[in-house]
């Protein structure tokens, strides 16, 4: 298993605890697995900010990954874990921590049908919705342009994101956010 760093505001959350590159204590880990999370494949992720507004507002926790540091708000909710250097990484540490009734966002058709498998609700940068129902033939067709391009068919990669993708993208996120509060069995008291 990848070593990992969590870089907590310890300001915010002066109780929190590393122990083997792992924070245990502190407002981080919710011992309750019906709470809302939001896991983020943030080396490349485009929507970080749009991400970091819906949270904020429906007061949900963060948690960015990435194979390497990188500014984050100093807010409590909003955590980094920086993982080992390494093939899918990132993915595996997501994958290894995910939870039914989490969101993940990423454009990595791989980890998101992984993260399907594992009962979360998956979102591409663009809005896109990863479900059982069409993950398989996005994996297929991700496979498929990964050999036109070695062949040299086919050059380039996806266009970057305009603001109507953004606004997507933030419309689909709220929408994932309240069914799945919605299908949560209530908390108990």
């Amino acid at each position: 298993m990848p070593v990992v760093k969590f870089f907590a505001r310890l300001d915010l959350d002066p109780i929190g605890l590393f122990m083997d590159g792992h924070y245990i204590a502190g407002s981080f880990f919710c011992e309750d697995l019906h709470l809302l999370h939001i896991y983020v494949d943030a080396d490349a992720c485009p929507v970080k900010e749009e991400v970091y507004r819906v949270a904020r507002r429906c007061g949900l926790e963060v948690t960015l990954v990435a194979n390497s540091r990188m500014r984050i708000p100093n807010e409590q909710r909003i955590r980094l874990a920086v993982v080992a250097d390494g093939f899918d990484a990132a993915d595996d540490w997501i994958v290894a921590h995910v939870q039914p009734f989490d969101i993940v966002v990423t454009a990595d058709v791989v980890l998101a049908s992984r993260c399907v498998k594992a009962g979360a609700r998956v979102l591409g940068p663009g809005g896109k919705p990863f479900t059982e129902d069409n993950v398989g033939q996005a994996v297929a067709m991700r496979d498929l342009l990964a050999d036109l391009r070695a062949t040299g068919e086919v050059t380039g990669g996806p266009p970057p994101l305009t603001k109507r993708d953004r606004s997507r993208f933030l419309q689909k996120l709220d929408e994932v956010i309240q069914a799945i509060r919605r299908a949560q069995p209530p908390l108990p008291e």
